[in-house]
């Protein structure tokens, strides 16, 4: 009866079709000021980035309008002869960053498995401290224990890999002539030790973010894998493991950040050099971070410039691996349902 009195209002000549109410709530005051707080959290956050940004293209002009584009290629750093350039120093940066993501990213994903899938619920919050306390060890200590402890281990490791693999280029460990080296000196303050020390430093931040990935993988899906046969290991690589692949990713980029800029345990490590040097065991690498650490005091003014442009190229791979991470985590389906 309702709708046919509906139907012949609304065919009626001037008649309106009936409107939605509209629901409108008033927030309340905490509502405000919470909004508030994080809007204004967020305009700091990006100002400062811009800030940031603007203060170091404002430092680095005079030396990059020197170099031109040759900064980017040229190995050599001597900004007072003019002759400088980040090659080597951005070649040793992502060299240190490559080895310590591909020995973090198994251990982390094999810690945040095994955090959120197999062991009892009484002792995992203990592992999660465990994980979490790692993350507060200051770099120096990371860089101490690298030092005295690490790389006494490492060596015989690293001249067993020279020895048998040295067929691959970035294995090998020869002189100026071309002629294998089998001192253990040679194997010193290598890319690969600091890449081990920074794969630890940045284990935590990965084995977080995918541990929190893994465990908001639905309930109903792990349970309908389990009753349908499938294996503690089948449930995780169908279910768990799809689930939180944006969160491996995302983990493994926003690790990828954190390892580009390390300073204090690579400072300690190496032995910078500033040519290109493509075996990772060897001694002699370098990075951008800790070139600016070892070169900032005694810098002239156009120095300190040149050092501004090689922090500044840092910062802009630095944002761009970040922002990367981040839209990667917000599209997948962990990511959404994590925020």
């Amino acid at each position: 009866m309702n709708d046919s009195v509906t139907e012949v209002l609304t065919s009626s000549p001037g008649a309106t079709a009936p409107k939605p109410r509209l629901l409108k709530s008033r927030p309340v005051l905490s509502d405000r000021v919470f909004r508030t707080i994080c809007y204004a959290g967020g305009a700091v956050t990006v100002t400062t980035m811009l800030a940031v940004g603007v203060f170091l293209s404002g430092r680095a002009g005079e030396a990059l309008i020197s170099a031109g584009p040759a900064f980017l290629w040229t190995q050599e750093w001597s900004p007072e002869t003019g002759t400088f350039g980040i090659a080597a120093v951005l070649f040793g940066t992502v060299t240190i960053a490559l080895i310590a993501l591909s020995i973090a990213l198994p251990l982390s994903l094999g810690t945040a498995l095994l955090i959120s899938e197999v062991v009892p619920a009484r002792i995992r919050s203990f592992l999660i401290s465990l994980v979490d306390l790692m993350a507060a060890v200051p770099s120096v200590v990371f860089g101490l224990w690298g030092v005295f402890f690490l790389q006494a281990g490492v060596i015989p490791i690293a001249t067993w890999i020279s020895t048998y693999f040295n067929a691959i280029p970035i294995f090998a460990v020869t002189d100026q002539n071309g002629q294998p080296i089998t001192d253990a000196g040679a194997f010193t303050s290598s890319a690969f030790i600091a890449g081990i020390v920074v794969a630890l430093m940045v284990v935590p931040t990965q084995t977080s973010i995918m541990r929190e990935a893994f465990s908001q993988a639905p309930l109903g899906e792990r349970e309908g894998a389990l009753a349908l046969g499938s294996t503690r290991w089948g449930m995780i690589r169908t279910v768990v493991l799809p689930f939180g692949r944006g969160g491996i990713i995302g983990g493994t980029m926003l690790a990828l950040g954190r390892a580009l800029g390390e300073t204090i345990a690579v400072v300690m490590i190496i032995s910078p050099i500033f040519t290109i040097n493509w075996q990772v065991l060897k001694t002699g690498t370098n990075s951008v971070s800790a070139l600016i650490a070892l070169r900032y005091g005694e810098a002239s003014q156009f120095g300190l410039s040149a050092l501004m442009a090689a922090g500044l190229v840092l910062f802009i791979i630095t944002l761009i691996v970040n922002f990367t991470a981040s839209t990667i985590v917000a599209r997948s389906r962990s990511g959404a349902e994590s925020n």
